[in-house]
């Protein structure tokens, strides 16, 4: 065990505030008596050692004899060297000095919690098999094998779903518009519900899926943003135009942003639907993405980017790991969609899906996203 001595630099400055005003008492004591007699006085300054004066307070404060270890001390004529000045320095040094070092020790200390958590990264070349559901997956349009459900009127060319963009990655921002959402419990993730699957518990909620995608990310050397901010408590109704001011919030400090997803959790009527894949020898929860459009009405000049940056990253899950995504669904809400041009909703998993396979597939998402951001 080691044993370390803890320094306060408030005790310090009491230390030194007496020392100051014992010596201020003595240099006006001694210039009285210099007035009355001059000679007397010289004597006994020309016996104090400047040398012995620090020695004796190396003795008395803890850690001063470290620090004036170092400095030479020239013995010269009293007249040259003002005692208390040379010791108000000195010591002032000392205090800058341990200062610096605390400084440096909580900086060090910040660049430890910063460190990526240890996380376990996908590998590929894996089996992949969709468990079959009572939820039949429907599309209305495919493009090189990516499906999608079209709930608007616009006709979907080939040049509107053809993955031809490029994205800026260097950031890649998170958050939750329903930040509550949750899943079916397990002994490990087990919780109390504050709604229907829903929990304010951020451990077992979807921003603890953001969290593990946010993990996955960083392992892969991206800046992640990801917010955790509760859009859908203590009110569901207008939880997008509070999100829509957190991200708008967001960006004004992250400006180089063009990735923004909104992960969610899928809810129908049948709290059992589980949308699952297995890969390898694991259980994932499916994905699917939701990207809106300007068919309600709003202004969205970036929603067929969206669409193709889905598309983009949806072929790839298919060539890793196919049935990881669900078809791509396509609505007339922009869904706060039309602040970048690689946004989108990302439904992981259903009510029926528990944490543990949620966390699966964020292993899994992050690894395709690696493969199409490089």
């Amino acid at each position: 065990m080691i044993n370390l001595a803890v320094i306060n630099i408030k005790d310090i400055g009491k230390y030194l505030s007496k020392i100051v005003v014992a010596l201020i008492i003595l240099w006006f004591c001694s210039r009285f008596f210099l007035s009355s007699n001059k000679q007397q006085n010289s004597n006994i300054f020309n016996k104090i050692d400047g040398s012995k004066l620090l020695s004796l307070l190396d003795e008395t404060i803890p850690g001063m004899k470290q620090v004036t270890k170092t400095d030479e001390i020239i013995e010269t004529d009293i007249e040259k060297v003002n005692p208390l000045e040379m010791i108000i320095k000195t010591q002032l040094g000392m205090v800058y000095t341990i200062k610096r070092e605390k400084n440096q020790e909580a900086k060090q200390e910040n660049e430890e919690q910063k460190q990526t958590p240890e996380v376990q990264k996908a590998q590929t070349g894996l089996q992949t098999q969709v468990i079959e559901n009572n939820v039949p997956n429907k599309f209305t349009n495919a493009y090189n094998g990516v499906f999608i459900k079209n709930g608007t009127e616009y006709n979907l060319t080939e040049e509107i779903l053809k993955p031809d963009i490029e994205v800026n990655n260097k950031n890649i921002m998170i958050f939750h518009t329903h930040t509550c959402e949750s899943y079916t419990a397990t002994e490990k993730f087990n919780y109390t519900q504050t709604g229907t699957y829903r929990t304010t518990d951020l451990n077992y909620n979807v921003a603890r899926v953001g969290t593990e995608l946010t993990n996955q990310l960083l392992s892969y050397n991206y800046n992640v943003i990801h917010d955790t901010t509760y859009h859908d408590y203590p009110a569901y109704n207008g939880s997008y135009d509070r999100s829509l001011n957190t991200v708008r919030n967001l960006l004004l400090a992250n400006k180089d942003t063009d990735v923004i997803f909104d992960l969610h959790r899928d809810a129908i009527a049948d709290y059992s639907y589980a949308p699952t894949v297995k890969i390898g020898e694991e259980y994932a929860a499916q994905l699917m993405f939701v990207i809106g459009t300007d068919g309600g009405g709003l202004e969205h000049q970036n929603w067929q980017q969206n669409l193709k940056f889905a598309v983009k990253i949806q072929e790839k899950a298919n060539e890793l790991y196919p049935g990881l995504f669900k078809p791509i669904v396509l609505r007339n809400s922009r869904y706060n969609q039309h602040l970048s041009k690689a946004a989108g909703i990302i439904e992981v998993g259903a009510t029926g899906n528990t944490m543990e396979q949620c966390l699966v597939s964020m292993k899994y998402l992050a690894k395709v996203i690696s493969e199409v951001m490089k």
